[in-house]
């Protein structure tokens, strides 16, 4: 009995989700039921709101798959790939930092093994505009799915646009 509680334990915490360079969860916004089913958990699409730790006054919305289903509730179900996203300006921007081109500014474990959900960020810096990308990783084949969502550096109120290329890392 021991044996069969330690490894459930063990499967619980690997099925949690692995945020490594978010300061925190993404907070859920709402869900909506894909696939209903009788006997087991149902799917849904979760919608996510993030905010970029490194650069204030930019946030993201993504909507990701939550398979349903026996797998799905004991996190042994590969997460789809398919997920959306879109990145607004929702204050005044300001850089806490400087950043990477292409550098993850969230990431979420996304099945049991070898699968994750990157957030990445980067700089367009003729246009002044942060790039977010979107993408799922596997250690074998990778996944060609992704979604981009440009965040033009605007003035707020009396304040300049701050230039991002002065903020990356070269």
């Amino acid at each position: 009995m021991k044996r069969l509680t330690a490894t459930a334990l063990a499967v619980s915490l690997l099925a949690l989700p692995a945020l490594a360079a978010s300061d925190g969860e993404p907070e859920m916004i709402f869900k909506k039921r894909t696939v209903f089913r009788l006997l087991s958990p149902d799917a849904y699409l979760r919608v996510y709101a993030i905010d970029d730790p490194l650069i204030e006054g930019v946030a993201c919305h993504f909507t990701a798959p939550q398979i349903g289903g026996w797998k799905g509730w004991a996190g042994l179900a590969e997460e789809r790939s398919d997920v959306s996203l879109a990145c607004r300006q929702v204050g005044p921007v300001k850089f806490k930092g400087k950043f990477k081109q292409g550098g993850d500014m969230y990431r979420e474990r996304r099945s049991l093994f070898f699968k994750k959900l990157h957030i990445v960020r980067g700089c367009d810096e003729k246009r002044n505009v942060l790039v977010y990308l979107t993408y799922t990783d596997k250690l074998i084949e990778g996944s060609p799915k992704n979604s981009t969502s440009t965040v033009p550096i605007m003035p707020w109120g009396d304040e300049p646009a701050p230039k991002c290329g002065e903020f990356l890392e070269k």
